[in-house]
C-alpha cells in the first residue's frame, strides 16, 4: 500500500464522484466530513474515545486518562494510519498505536482496552451513515420534496393528458401528475429515516460474548450500554464479532428505493422532453451548447444524468445482501465490499441535489399541453361522466 504525501490533483482520483460529481464542487467540503477516507478513520477514532470514556464511568480509568486519549483521538488522520498500516498490516491496530503515540505512558494500556476489531469498525459506520444520512442524505432529499410540492401547487390547474403504455388515455393536471411523486418520494423519506435510526452498533468481543469485556468490569453490558449512548447509537440486539448485518441492508434497501423515485420521475421528465412532446424544458443557460455538433439542442441532461446515476448505485444493493453472509461468528469476505457504501449515499444525495436545482427552473409548457392534449379531444374520457 503506498501511503502519498503529495497533495493530489482531483483528476488523478480514480472514481468519477471525486473528480466529476462532487470534488470540485460546493459539496465536497460537506460530503468529505461523513464519506471520505479521513472521516472513516475520526469515526473509528470516535468509538475509541467514547471505549475510554465509558471505562473510565465504572473505574477502570481515570477522567483524565479518558479526556487526555479522547484528544489524541480527535487528532489521528488517516494518512499517519496508513503509513503505520504498511509497516504493521493491520488498519484498526494501526490506528489504536497512532492514538497511543500521543499520549503518556499512564495512558496508553487503555487505548483499545478490551476492544476487537469489528467492536470499532462496525460501531463507527453505524455513527457514520447515521450521521450522514441525518446531515446529508436527507436534507438533500426533503429539498428536493419541496421542490416537487410547489410545483404540484403551482400547476394543480394545468391541463395534461394522461398516458398510459405511452398512449394519450384520460385528463389529468401536471400538478396531479406531480404530487403523485411527492407522494411516493415522502413515503421513502420516512423508511430511510426508520431505517437510520435502527442503525446499532456492539462492544461484544471477538466472537460476541463479551469475553475479554467480562475480565475487564463487572457489568459488560452496562459497558457496551454507556459506549452507545455516547455515540448516539442502539445496541445491536444480538452481535457475533460482527454487528447483524440486516441494519445495514435495510437502510442501503430504502435508499435504493428512493432512488428508483428519483429515477421514475426523472425518467417521465425526460420523456415530456422528446421533441414530438416539448411539454417541459430544464433551464438552459446563455453559454450552454446541447451538443458538439448541434449546439442548439435543449438535451435533457441532469434528468439522464440521475437515470445514470441509478443504473450504477442500484446494482451495489446486491452486494450489501451478499455481505449478509459471513461464516459462523466472522469472516473477511466483507471487508473490502464495505467500504464502498459511502459511495451509495454520496450517489442518491448528489441526485437529489441535481433534481431539486434542475426543478427548481423547470420550464412547463401549458400552450404545449394543452396542444398534445387536443390531438385526440373526444377521445379520451372512458370512464363515466355525471351529466
Amino acid at each position: 500500500m503506498f501511503v502519498s504525501t503529495v497533495k493530489k490533483d482531483y483528476f488523478d482520483c480514480i472514481s468519477p464522484l471525486d473528480y466529476r460529481y462532487y470534488g470540485r464542487g460546493k459539496d465536497f467540503e460537506k460530503m468529505k466530513k461523513f464519506l471520505s477516507e479521513n472521516a472513516r478513520i475520526k469515526y473509528q477514532a470516535r468509538v475509541e474515545a467514547a471505549l475510554v470514556k465509558a471505562l473510565s464511568k465504572q473505574g477502570i480509568c481515570s477522567k483524565e486518562t479518558a479526556k487526555e486519549i479522547g484528544k489524541a483521538s480527535g487528532q489521528v488522520s488517516a494518512e499517519e494510519v496508513y503509513a503505520e498500516e504498511d509497516r504493521i498490516k493491520h488498519d484498526v491496530r494501526a490506528l489504536a498505536n497512532c492514538i497511543r503515540k500521543n499520549v503518556s505512558d499512564k495512558a496508553k494500556p487503555f487505548v483499545h482496552f478490551g476492544a476487537t476489531s469489528y467492536d470499532i469498525v462496525d460501531t463507527s459506520s453505524a455513527l457514520r451513515y447515521k450521521e450522514a444520512t441525518e446531515q446529508i442524505v436527507l436534507p438533500a432529499l426533503i429539498d428536493f420534496e419541496k421542490t416537487l410540492i410547489k410545483i404540484a401547487l403551482r400547476e394543480k390547474a394545468t391541463l395534461q393528458i394522461g398516458r398510459t403504455h405511452g398512449q394519450h388515455a384520460e385528463p389529468i393536471t401536471f400538478g396531479f401528475a406531480i404530487a403523485g411523486y411527492v407522494s411516493r418520494l415522502g413515503s421513502r423519506i420516512k423508511e430511510i429515516e426508520r431505517a437510520k435510526n435502527n442503525l446499532s452498533g456492539k462492544f461484544s468481543g471477538a466472537v460476541g460474548a463479551y469475553n475479554a469485556s467480562s475480565l475487564i468490569v463487572k457489568d459488560p453490558i452496562k459497558l457496551e450500554k454507556d459506549i452507545m449512548e455516547e455515540l448516539g447509537l442502539k445496541i445491536s440486539k444480538s452481535s457475533t464479532q460482527i454487528v447483524e448485518p440486516e441494519t445495514l441492508v435495510d437502510l442501503v434497501h430504502s435508499m435504493n428505493s428512493a432512488f428508483g423515485v428519483l429515477a421514475n420521475f426523472a425518467d417521465d421528465m425526460r420523456q415530456l422532453q422528446r421533441s414530438e412532446i416539448n411539454e417541459i424544458a430544464e433551464a438552459f443557460e446563455s453559454q450552454q451548447v446541447g451538443s458538439s455538433t448541434m449546439p442548439h439542442k435543449r438535451n435533457p441532461i441532469n434528468f439522464e444524468n440521475v437515470k445514470s446515476f441509478y443504473k450504477q448505485f442500484l446494482p451495489r444493493s446486491m452486494t450489501v445482501y451478499l455481505d449478509q453472509i459471513s461464516e459462523h461468528q466472522r469472516d473477511l469476505t466483507n471487508s473490502a465490499s464495505q467500504r464502498f457504501v459511502p459511495e451509495i449515499l454520496a450517489g442518491l444525495a448528489l441526485s437529489a441535489k441535481r433534481l431539486n436545482r434542475v426543478c427548481g427552473n423547470l420550464v412547463v409548457d401549458k400552450e404545449a399541453m394543452q396542444k398534445n392534449f387536443d390531438l385526440n379531444a373526444g377521445m379520451v374520457s372512458a370512464e363515466a361522466i355525471d351529466s
